[in-house]
């Protein structure tokens, strides 16, 4: 049988390495310093990390607990409530010579450990953002926690800066069935926790306010809580 002479004979060497054997990894063996060492610095990872991890929590629980000390500890402002309010004579057309105006607050103190020191308080009553009266008002006295202290002024005589002309005013609004007063309480306050006192705040208390023709306050105004602000 002729041999076929397309074909190309293929010879290896007995020194020739297969492709199996060329890809074959090697094998690296370790010491057993190695292994110690590897587990050493895993261990001391782990220990770090649940160091921190402990630290960590512990700091957020104190700012909790911070945070809940500062909401309970921190000032509450004083609230302050109109209770009555009156213009007498002013249903009369030279009511300003005998003019007079009482007025009472109730002043609510929300805080629940501390007191509140008012060194000093004036009552300022506005018509149309123009002042017409002023009088300081009882004072000094100290407040003690979650209580509630009355405060009464009158204003007459000196006291008011009412003229004709005002008054005319004041029977026009009254003619239309109602005349808007503002009442503006200035105090001189200072908290007080434990042996702790604050600074001194100046505290004021707006109390928007309208009467009948009678110069009593309307029941919707009565018993209405003032803004507070500091300046």
């Amino acid at each position: 049988m002729t041999p076929d002479r397309s074909t190309i004979p293929i010879r290896s060497s007995p020194g020739a390495q297969t492709p199996r054997a060329q890809t074959q990894p090697m094998k690296r063996h370790h010491s057993a310093s190695y292994y110690a060492h590897r587990v050493k610095e895993s261990l001391s990872t782990r220990i770090s990390k649940f160091i921190c991890a402990m630290v960590l929590l512990v700091l957020f629980f104190i700012g909790i607990i911070g945070f809940i000390l500062w909401l309970s500890l921190r000032p509450h402002r004083p609230r302050f409530h109109i209770e009555d309010f009156a213009v007498q004579g002013l249903d009369q057309p030279t009511g300003f010579e005998n003019a007079r105006v009482a007025f009472q607050v109730d002043i609510y103190n929300p805080n629940q450990h501390m007191g509140v020191f008012f060194d000093s308080m004036d009552g300022f009553i506005f018509y149309k953002d123009q002042r017409v009266g002023s009088s300081p008002l009882p004072s000094p006295f100290f407040q003690q926690p979650t209580n509630t202290t009355i405060v009464r002024g009158t204003l007459t005589g000196a006291s008011l800066t009412v003229n004709s002309n005002r008054w005319t005013e004041f029977s026009n609004d009254r003619a239309q069935g109602t005349v808007t007063f503002r009442l503006d309480i200035v105090s001189t306050i200072r908290f007080k926790l434990s042996r702790w006192i604050s600074r001194h705040h100046r505290m004021h208390a707006n109390c928007n306010i309208v009467v009948g023709p009678d110069g009593l306050i309307l029941p919707k105004f009565n018993h209405k809580r003032c803004p507070v602000y500091f300046t």
